[in-house]
């Protein structure tokens, strides 16, 4: 599902616009998801545009931003805290309220994950929290300053470097973090709530998972994310992250397309299904009758006959995706041809329509239609019709191709 990204900003309590973006997916979100990041990182971070992209792509709208004093946020970092995070998580919260929807989703990421826990008691229309690579109590983040605690305590602030870059973190900070409590907040929670950790990470351990996940009531749910590292800087273990969070959540929104949230996110996205690279995998989806999980390349997606053919319609039948391999393909070759030659191609656009007969799914004819903005004159927008008819799709179609099977 496409969509796009809205910049946009709100304001906190205290006056202070912080910088968001805002995935919106195509037509109307099944829900809206609220996204609270890493301790002094940014919403830009690579784990929190991956999986709000990722969210988006499965039709959900989420809001990311940069808490105060972070990114292109406003304020001063060095007089933030725990507890203001959480009050700007509650300001992003209002924000969605008033311009569009209340998040029914709370999701953070390592410290933004126990922020999360704790706003979602003051957000009264969260139907569930995810937490990812989250600390069982806020002040685990002082491990990361340890050698400057006595500093701090000396001197009332001091200067540390977090992933590269300085930051003045003041008394202030340490003492906030000692009145949290994080798992009491769990345990209250009364919201569904799923835990998601992987076990090597070796910036806030496993066992932070196995406390929270003990706090909190059920229904709770724990996802290992297997060899990811505490960032999920790998874009395949956010991406992964994001389905297995689209499939739970439809659990909780209410909503009538929930079903197909979860088939499309949880079958899709299947380790045994994506990690498999080097061609193209199809497998079948229990339960279906004739959706296949297919991954290219470890990409994932589903394809599925229409319902007036006895399918579900989750995803694409498989000539339609033929067809559409050919007008990707074709836009993406004349893409290339005109970097290579320095023309001033814009945007492309290629359309493929099968030309009626009685069997739709097997057509004598595909009618290609181009369109490429850009200033360029007659001769090299004829050339481009060309080049679009030399891509790899379109020859392997019309000259031909030998296919070998056989069965395991």
């Amino acid at each position: 599902m496409s969509g796009e990204t809205k910049k946009t900003e709100f304001n906190t309590s205290s006056g202070e616009k912080l910088a968001a973006a805002l995935e919106l997916p195509s037509g109307q979100p099944k829900a809206f998801a609220l996204f609270a990041h890493c301790f002094s990182c940014s919403k830009d971070i690579k784990a929190a545009r991956e999986i709000a992209r990722s969210l988006r792509a499965q039709g959900f709208a989420v809001l990311r931003f940069d808490f105060t004093g972070l990114g292109a946020s406003e304020g001063d970092f060095a007089n933030t805290n725990f507890s203001s995070n959480v009050d700007d998580l509650v300001s992003a919260a209002d924000y969605l309220r008033d311009e569009f929807e209340a998040p029914s989703i709370l999701i953070g990421h390592s410290l933004g994950g126990a922020a999360a826990i704790v706003a979602a008691t003051r957000i009264s229309e969260v139907k569930g929290v995810a937490t990812i690579g989250a600390p069982a109590e806020a002040d685990h983040v002082v491990l990361q300053i340890a050698e400057h605690r006595d500093e701090i305590e000396r001197n009332g602030y001091a200067t540390v470097k977090l992933a590269g870059r300085p930051f003045t973190i003041k008394k202030q900070f340490l003492d906030d973090l000692e009145k949290q409590d994080v798992l009491t907040c769990a345990e209250k929670l009364k919201k569904p709530l799923v835990v998601m950790h992987a076990p090597l990470d070796e910036t806030v351990g496993i066992e932070n998972a196995s406390r929270i996940f003990l706090a909190a009531k059920h229904p709770k749910s724990f996802i290992s994310l297997d060899n990811a590292d505490h960032l999920l800087s790998n874009v395949r273990d956010a991406r992964y992250a994001a389905g297995v969070l689209a499939a739970w959540a439809a659990r909780y929104i209410g909503n009538d397309a929930a079903e197909d949230v979860q088939t499309n996110a949880a079958m899709t996205e299947t380790p045994a299904v994506s990690a498999f690279r080097g061609g193209a995998l199809a497998r079948s989806v229990k339960g279906e009758p004739f959706a296949i999980a297919l991954s290219v390349d470890g990409h994932p997606m589903i394809i599925d006959a229409g319902k007036a053919d006895g399918g579900s319609d989750l995803g694409p039948n498989p000539t339609r995706t033929l067809e559409g391999a050919l007008a990707a393909c074709g836009a993406m070759t004349i893409k290339m041809y005109a970097r290579r030659k320095k023309w001033d191609v814009e945007e492309v656009e290629i359309r493929i329509k099968r030309a009626e007969r009685e069997d739709d799914h097997a057509p004598h004819v595909l009618e290609k239609e181009l369109r490429v903005s850009g200033d360029l004159d007659k001769d090299q927008r004829a050339r481009l019709l060309e080049i679009a008819d030399k891509c790899p799709v379109h020859r392997m179609l019309t000259e031909g191709v030998q296919i070998r099977s056989r069965i395991g």
